[in-house]
């Protein structure tokens, strides 16, 4: 589906089913140089469980017009005018990595409009490496593979999702490359994705201000945000913590494992 947010085209996948606003709503936020095809399993599952479901693809990454929003604050801002567009007043928000900050940020900032907060794959501060950054900058292609070996705690994930025979880390990259290069008229996507992430400060303040019930939904194996990196988060968020057999790439090495634990949490 098509949307026109902040004066700027906006796509939001709805998960096979035509987008009624007056279904509880479901919003997935994708993470870095992702968009929102990470989502596929959970958004079509709650769409065909009486959910309406908004997959977001992020300014600049995927269907969506650049360029890319500069910080979370904006895309936390972003994120509720989208809600706007689509004649939506309350959601469960869910993210992913950047996309858990991202949907933290919207909470805060409009706290009535939350009614559950799911945070996957999260930490804080989601601090990014100097050398990763420098990596970024000079030469992504080589920091995508990096992230992406990281991201993944198997090089033999049985098949899942999307499917039998899927190739889940060869499927990651080509994704990367992807945004990567449809942004190439804008400027770096990689980098600028990870300085969003490593630039934001501001999670204690936003924790205060949300009144939703908040999950944390952790990998076990996780490399790119290590579980113990989200201690903070969950204490000041007073979040309820799941623990998922994954790393950092949790929609694709555990969906049934993800599903299980965001349909307890948001309804069956």
């Amino acid at each position: 589906m098509k949307l026109l947010v902040q004066g700027r085209e906006a796509y939001a996948y709805t998960g096979g089913k035509h987008f009624d606003a007056a279904l509880p709503c479901v919003v997935f936020i994708h993470g870095a140089m992702n968009d929102h095809s990470v989502w596929t399993l959970l958004a079509r599952y709650f769409a065909h469980h009486g959910r309406s479901v908004l997959a977001v693809d992020l300014p600049g990454h995927g269907r969506s017009e650049g360029p890319a929003l500069p910080d979370v604050a904006a895309l936390g801002a972003w994120v509720l005018a989208m809600l706007d567009a689509a004649g939506v007043r309350t959601a469960s928000l869910i993210g992913h990595s950047m996309g858990s900050l991202i949907a933290l940020e919207a909470a805060s900032q409009a706290p009535d409009r939350c009614d559950r907060l799911v945070m996957v794959g999260t930490a804080w501060p989601m601090k990014v490496s100097d050398a990763l950054l420098s990596t970024a900058r000079e030469r992504p292609l080589e920091a995508m593979r990096m992230v992406n070996a990281f991201s993944h705690s198997t090089l033999a994930a049985k098949p899942s999702s999307p499917g039998p025979g899927a190739w889940l880390q060869g499927g990651a990259l080509a994704l990367m490359e992807r945004m990567q290069n449809g942004y190439a008229a804008h400027g770096n996507l990689f980098e600028h994705d990870f300085l969003v992430c490593d630039r934001y400060q501001d999670a204690p303040g936003a924790a205060a201000r949300v009144t939703a019930p908040v999950h944390l939904v952790l990998g076990r194996k996780d490399a790119m945000t290590p579980p113990k990196a989200a201690n903070g988060l969950a204490e000041m968020l007073r979040a309820q913590v799941h623990w998922v057999q994954a790393g950092h790439a949790l929609m694709g090495e555990a969906p049934e494992g993800v599903l299980g634990v965001v349909t307890g949490v948001v309804g069956r």
